[in-house]
């Protein structure tokens, strides 16, 4: 249940902020700050962040 809870959290984040989540995860995996995102990635981060919280919320209703 506690991860289904942080998945439901990144998604909510994801969902609401997609450029500081992405942001925040490519400054962790990059150590060259030349890194030039495409302008998708923002839009694909909020569709996984739909995606996470549509799968914690029906794995929470489901317990």
């Amino acid at each position: 249940m506690l991860l289904r809870l942080a998945v439901l959290a990144v998604g909510v984040a994801e969902l609401l902020r997609p450029r500081a989540v992405v942001d925040f995860w490519m400054d962790l995996a990059t150590a060259d700050d030349d890194v030039s995102l495409r302008p998708w990635v923002y839009a694909a981060a909020r569709i996984e962040g739909l995606v996470l919280v549509l799968w914690a919320v029906r794995r929470l209703r489901g317990d």
